[in-house]
């Protein structure tokens, strides 16, 4: 494969800042590329936190046109990789308390449309080779709608570069009034509905749905349902129309952060061939969420947004079925505060067996991984997951709704797939309260009184290959792909 020049354009990256798994693609996708032997640099804003965090950062100072301030580029390495790291330094806009889009309270940022479109700017500049760098590359690759007006400002230029679009989850637009495109100075080819007016208001991921060269998703599955109405949020025919210029390509894993034999959060290693450490690790869990110590018990790990996307309310509907049957179930997220309180109150009713942390610990994330016997994902809508891939390298069983990237990654156990030592998960089709129960009853099941096919479903799914290796060669397939239909 050819050597490439890549910026990769994220407003999240780990171990910087984390929101959601944008950022651990971003972590960790572009590492992969360099092990292929791509030039390939990260730029994301210059958030208060990720500055705290970043390595070496030297810096240069530019002026971009429509933009009164004077932008510093910090530039460095991405801590743990060989990868050069590009910060876009507006104070005005990144030197804040809070998260990346939203403040303290958790509400949106009011000025996230002048503040990504300030990022999109800088991006371009350094992409047209304007920022001072001496560099500029064949590939930009973007990511959701924060970056989404990058390839319609590069529009104007075909033949410099190209440009690729993936949407992580097409939920998100990115919508904002449509005074904003006057406040923001947008070039006026911009407007209309072949450009970034969406329902009388502008879109900044019509952007990268328009414009970009190729269009990617994070997962196979996921780039046919957002073509349809229920998965497409309005967005269906003009993906649709450009349904040649899309496809889908499934997240991969970074095993060096997820690996049971080695994980630092773990008291007890373990892997395929030695699982006695996983059962320390589920007493360990037990212990510190407060349940019981008993080995009988199924416990069940719930780690995610704590949102009706997620099918938190199925988790909800099916605790007192759990209850009964004498299953544990350990909970880490925060989100909805309706959905916060009942599983808190779910928690304070059944002390012996349901426990939850409102929050987000990445120590606690990984002992979940490592000490829950399976996994619970109902999710209404999954572009990819990870979490249900974790699960599979920890011999954590999962149970998930075919959808997304859930559907490609994890095999039902019925008689077929055990038989070819296949099965990997249990899977439902419906968002429904039956549906789910139906599922976590045949784990149960398996788990108590089939012991042989439990450790094979263990032993199948810890063998399962979903490394950034195989996604990098799929990413350099779909930038050669770019670079071929540029400008069209």
């Amino acid at each position: 494969m050819a050597s490439n020049t890549i910026l990769f354009v994220t407003s999240e990256v780990y171990p910087l800042i984390k929101t959601g798994g944008l950022a651990d693609v971003a972590g960790s996708l572009p590492a992969a590329l360099k092990a292929q032997r791509q030039d390939v640099r990260i730029i994301m804003p210059a958030y208060r936190g990720a500055m705290r965090k970043a390595e070496k950062l030297g810096f240069a100072s530019f002026r971009m046109e429509g933009v009164p301030e004077t932008v510093r580029l910090l530039e460095g390495r991405l801590p743990g990789t060989s990868v050069r790291l590009l910060l876009v330094d507006s104070p005005a806009h990144f030197d804040r308390p809070g998260g990346p889009y939203m403040d303290p309270d958790g509400h949106d940022w009011a000025d996230n449309a002048e503040r990504f479109a300030l990022f999109a700017r800088a991006v371009t500049a350094v992409a047209l080779n304007k920022a001072e760098l001496d560099w500029q590359p064949d590939i930009v690759h973007c990511n959701d709608w924060q970056s989404g007006l990058v390839p319609a400002l590069l529009a104007p230029y075909p033949k410099r570069l190209s440009s690729v679009f993936t949407v992580h989850n097409l939920a998100y637009h990115g919508f904002f009034e449509a005074a904003k495109f006057q406040s923001l100075k947008l070039p006026s080819y911009l407007w209309g509905v072949d450009g970034l007016e969406f329902h009388g208001g502008l879109s900044f991921i019509k952007g990268g749905l328009v414009f970009a060269d190729m269009i990617s998703t994070v997962s196979p599955t996921y780039a046919e349902e957002i073509r349809t109405p229920h998965f497409g949020h309005g967005l269906d025919g003009l993906l649709n129309h450009r349904a040649e210029r899309l496809t889908g390509i499934l997240n991969g894993v970074d095993y060096k952060q997820w690996n049971p034999a080695k994980d630092p959060h773990l008291k007890h290693h373990y892997d395929i061939h030695h699982l006695a450490g996983k059962a320390r690790n589920k007493q360990q869990l037990q212990t510190q969420f407060g349940l019981p110590q008993r080995t009988s018990p199924p416990l069940l790990g719930l780690v995610g947004r704590l949102v009706e996307q997620k099918g938190i309310d199925l988790v909800l509907s099916i605790i007192p079925q759990l209850v009964r049957h004498d299953v544990q179930l350990v909970i880490l997220g925060s989100g909805d505060k309706r959905f916060q309180a009942e599983l808190q109150q779910a928690a304070k009713l059944h002390p012996g067996h349901i426990a939850v942390h409102i929050g987000f610990s990445e120590t606690l994330a990984h002992r979940i991984e490592g000490g829950a016997d399976m996994f619970l994902m109902p999710s209404r809508f999954e572009p990819c997951g990870l979490n249900q891939i974790y699960s599979l390298r920890y011999g954590t069983v999962p149970i998930v709704r075919r959808t997304g990237g859930l559907a490609d990654t994890v095999v039902d156990a019925h008689d077929e797939t055990i038989a070819q030592k296949r099965a990997t998960g249990f899977v439902f089709d419906h968002a429904a309260h039956d549906d789910l129960w139906r599922a976590t009853q045949r784990a149960i099941s398996v788990f108590r009184g089939q012991p042989k096919i439990w450790q094979q479903l263990i032993a199948t799914g810890m063998r399962q290959d979903f490394s950034w290796k195989q996604s990098a060669k799929h990413y350099l397939e779909l930038y050669q792909t770019a670079l071929e239909k540029r400008g069209g």
